[in-house]
């Protein structure tokens, strides 16, 4: 039987008296690749930001392999859990070498000062990440999609048995967002590690998640696997537009395309 890796109880946050996250719980499992999806305003920011340790929740409580999340220290917790933000800061001068060796830091002693193994799982993480080649290239000087694999990179340096992030392949071509997501399926094959990502996108989802967990309005609408949550009734109700729902031929989970208006109005 896997361990437990992330334990969520009665979650309740709001913002100005609104609910954002309205007492939910679920059960994530250690190795296992847990993708939350649903519409802009669900509340799965909020969620990424309370599992990483950034935020407070008003209610309820996370356990992280089995010890409540503010039991932990700052240093301990980040030894436990990397993660990855929506929003990637590349206005300051570091090297892709610097940045991914910040990952280090939970690790390292009282003086800061990084060690030849410290330097190695730098390294290590850049080739696994593909952007060894950048390592001497200023933050501010890379494309969206390099910026995103160098913070990928950081993470995986803190050799975390849990990452976290937050709609790691918005905005990013074809391409980089397989590349990506093929990076956290290797970390969860290779290394055991729970992967939690936030997707908007349902069929990157579908081909991935172990479990998908579908929020709306800060509840919990369907969680299970993506054949069990990724149904038109589910979709349309939730998002409120016309979907097809088919299967998809790559393999046994099921494909999600949108109908635009234009057809709807020709076949009424």
């Amino acid at each position: 039987m896997m361990s437990v890796s992330i334990q969520a109880e009665n979650l309740y946050y709001a913002y100005d008296g609104a609910p954002v996250l309205n007492h939910i719980s679920f059960t994530i499992r250690r190795g296992e690749f847990f993708i939350v999806i649903g519409p802009n305003g669900s509340g799965k920011t909020t969620l990424m930001r309370i599992i990483a340790g950034l935020l407070k929740p008003e209610q309820g409580e996370i356990s992280i392999q089995g010890r409540p999340l503010h039991g932990y220290k700052r240093k301990e917790l980040a030894r436990r859990i990397a993660f990855v933000p929506q929003r990637i800061p590349t206005d300051f001068p570091f090297t892709v070498s610097d940045v991914v060796l910040f990952g280090r830091t939970p690790h390292m002693g009282m003086f800061g000062l990084e060690s030849r193994e410290d330097i190695a799982f730098a390294q290590h993480a850049m080739a696994f990440t593909e952007v060894a080649h950048l390592a001497g290239r200023r933050i501010d000087q890379l494309s969206g999609g390099e910026c995103q694999r160098v913070f990928i990179a950081r993470a995986v340096c803190q050799n975390p048995d849990i990452i976290v992030l937050d709609e790691p392949t918005a905005s990013l071509d074809i391409a980089h967002q397989l590349r990506i997501m093929d990076m956290m399926e290797k970390m969860k094959r290779g290394k055991n590690v729970t992967v939690l990502m936030v997707s908007h996108d349902v069929n990157l989802a579908a081909m991935y998640a172990d479990t998908l967990m579908l929020l709306n309005r800060g509840e919990i609408v369907k969680h299970g696997p993506p054949g069990a949550v990724l149904t038109y009734e589910t979709l349309e109700s939730v998002y409120g537009c016309a979907l097809l729902v088919d299967d998809n031929p790559l393999g046994d989970y099921p494909r999600v395309t949108p109908v635009p208006g234009r057809y709807l109005k020709i076949n009424s």
